[in-house]
């Protein structure tokens, strides 16, 4: 694998796009400028005009590919691989790079996980003989209903999209670095601690290719004497598998001439928090998985738990929390929720006497079948996670993220080898990515739960969402001829806080709940403190007068790393407040781009290699 060189990227699309937010009329340029700045990163803050960056060589190095794949997901390994195989199979040599910004392949992924192993089988027929890290085959399967007291057991019948039988329980950041093996072997060029932060056009407006950020640059925006400018990666197809809602597809939806979301719903998305314990022997139960819904969770807040009993020659259970992100009440804190989950009487005894030892977040897709968006454009497509490919009803996006991956390749190989294929773009496009994965199991499975999620928006809530999903998808087989629609992006779900009660959360005892920042220290996450914060702010006073003013700052509790705080504004008046970027504490999960009412929050890709340090998350 080679080695991350400080080479890194730049980011530009931010400053063009217009202003939406509007605050309140009190609020005027002299005491914008009041307060010291928070956002200095040149995506916010053009260089142009800037004294300091006048005599700084900005021409970047460029180099070609015929593919190239941002993301060393499951999904981009799985592109990466079959790639490689097809031009193994026929005879060819096609030059696949693969962009990873953690400083090693795994480092940020983070899921459950039990992984249903179908595309897998697909991929590598002989995976078990090549040592694929599946070793925990599920044995045990339940599903509960908690109350505050109580656990209602469900059962679990074939058929039900939670059945887990044939399915493993793995730790994904390992599943991606043997992955990672499996392609190094078939001579893709991997390149981790590239974070690649903007995407390049060609002048018809097709996709070029990518840049990775510029590196060497002060908190305060100006340049190091290590300054290092971004390199510029170009390629006949560039394939975009960042994950849950990654920056450079972000980009690619807001461009006009794509329309990417064009006759979609809008994504919406849960932020799933996850712990790793060892536990007392006696209490281990290898291959034991166990769902809840409900409690802590009032009927109209969709979330639940999962709790995995790992077979790796020690007691390891793997436990999260999933919150819907698009919950109504400011004061809803989904950390402080999972750690009062873990107190439930039917829940506590697994950890009691145990020992936590590892800690992370990240955000999910939600929005199922009817938020996918146009798949395919010219000099580029979208698979995996990014575009939303999770089976929501089964928690499982990893096998139907790798069969994108592994359809995508198989229709870009064709396009790039045939020499009778035309491009009307200098990018070259594949609509037959599109066509061919509307053939697939993958399109059949996510259109048969399609309405399974949305049906919980119902006044019934968690209870209309199991009767539904008992009586249409148990007993239709997800046939029915609707399709609900309707989605309302999760921030626009927010109350203002006068309209809502505050939630009071019991304080950790330290044996089983815990407190944020000794929860963030086992997530290893570390960022370069001499960098502009990569938390940028469109306006840097929105958060105090509208976010504050209207939300009570939910900032300061959606975030599950402690990054944001509303402080004492030094020097001001009594109770004038400002609100501090804990930018280093940063596990990458996006879910304050996702939830900040005001849309203000722009998440941007550090320095490469910055970010948490996942060992088999």
């Amino acid at each position: 694998m080679k080695s991350a060189r400080s080479l890194m990227q730049y980011y530009h699309l931010l400053s063009r796009w217009p202003n939406r937010l509007h605050l309140p009329s009190q609020t005027c340029i002299r005491c914008a400028s009041s307060q010291s700045k928070i956002t200095t990163h040149y995506s916010i803050i053009p260089r142009d005009g800037d004294e300091r960056w006048k005599d700084i060589e900005m021409e970047r190095y460029a180099d070609e590919a015929d593919v190239v794949i941002v993301g060393g997901g499951p999904a981009g390994m799985s592109c990466a691989i079959r790639l490689k195989q097809l031009a193994k199979e026929n005879g060819k040599d096609i030059r696949v790079c693969l962009f990873e910004k953690a400083p090693e392949l795994g480092g940020h992924t983070l899921s459950g996980a039990c992984l249903e192993p179908r595309a897998l089988q697909e991929l590598f027929p002989d995976w078990k003989e090549r040592g694929a890290p599946l070793k925990t085959p599920v044995k045990h399967d339940k599903f509960a209903i908690l109350t505050k007291n109580w656990r209602i057991p469900v059962p679990v019948f074939r058929g039900f999209p939670i059945y887990n039988e044939g399915n493993y329980i793995v730790r994904l950041g390992n599943f991606v670095k043997w992955l990672g093996e499996q392609a190094e072997e078939l001579e893709v060029e991997i390149y981790p601690g590239f974070a690649c932060t903007e995407v390049l056009y060609h002048e018809d407006g097709s996709v070029k290719g990518i840049a990775t950020n510029d590196v060497g640059i002060h908190k305060d925006g100006s340049p190091k004497e290590t300054f290092e400018r971004g390199m510029e990666f170009h390629a006949k197809v560039t394939i975009f598998s960042e994950g849950c809602h990654g920056a450079l597809a972000k980009q690619l939806y807001q461009n006009d001439n794509l329309k990417l979301r064009e006759g979609c719903e809008p994504q919406t998305y849960g932020i799933g928090i996850k712990e790793v314990w060892e536990i007392e022997e006696s209490k281990w139960k290898p291959g034991y998985v166990e769902h809840t819904a409900g409690w802590p969770l009032n009927r109209n807040t969709y979330g639940g738990s999962f709790l995995y009993h790992l077979d790796e020659g020690e007691p390891l259970v793997a436990v999260g929390f999933v919150v819907g992100l698009d919950y109504s009440n400011p004061y809803l804190n989904p950390f402080k929720e999972f750690q009062r989950f873990k107190q439930h009487p039917k829940v506590r005894p697994t950890f009691e006497g145990g020992k936590r030892i590892a800690y992370g977040a990240r955000a999910l897709n939600e929005g199922g079948f009817q938020s996918i968006p146009k798949l395919a454009f010219p000099g580029g497509c979208l698979i995996g996670c990014s575009p939303g490919f999770m089976n929501v009803p089964k928690l499982k996006g990893t096998h139907t993220a790798m069969k994108s991956g592994m359809v995508a390749a198989e229709a870009i190989f064709s396009a790039i080898t045939d020499e009778n294929k035309t491009s009307e773009t200098s990018g070259l496009y594949v609509p037959e990515y599109e066509e061919n994965l509307k053939k697939s199991w993958l399109w059949k499975e996510l259109q048969s739960v399609r309405n399974i999620r949305p049906s919980f928006h119902s006044f019934l809530g968690l209870y209309g969402g199991l009767l539904y999903t008992g009586l249409f998808y148990i007993f239709g087989r997800g046939k029915e001829p609707w399709t609900f629609k309707g989605h309302v992006a999760d921030h626009k779900n927010l109350k203002p806080a006068a309209e809502c009660t505050p939630i009071e959360y019991p304080k950790p005892d330290n044996e089983v709940s815990f407190d944020l920042l000794s929860s963030v220290a086992l997530s290893g996450t570390n960022h370069d403190h001499d960098q502009p914060a990569h938390l940028t702010l469109r306006n840097n006073e929105v958060p105090v007068m509208r976010n504050l003013a209207v939300f009570d700052g939910p900032e300061q509790r959606f975030c599950p790393a402690g990054v944001y705080e509303y402080v004492p504004l030094e020097g001001g008046e009594e109770g004038e407040m400002r609100l501090q970027i804990n930018a280093q504490n940063c596990v990458h999960c996006k879910t304050c781009d996702i939830k900040d009412p005001s849309q203000n929050i722009n998440w941007v890709c550090p320095e490469g290699g910055g970010g948490p340090a996942y060992s088999g998350m």
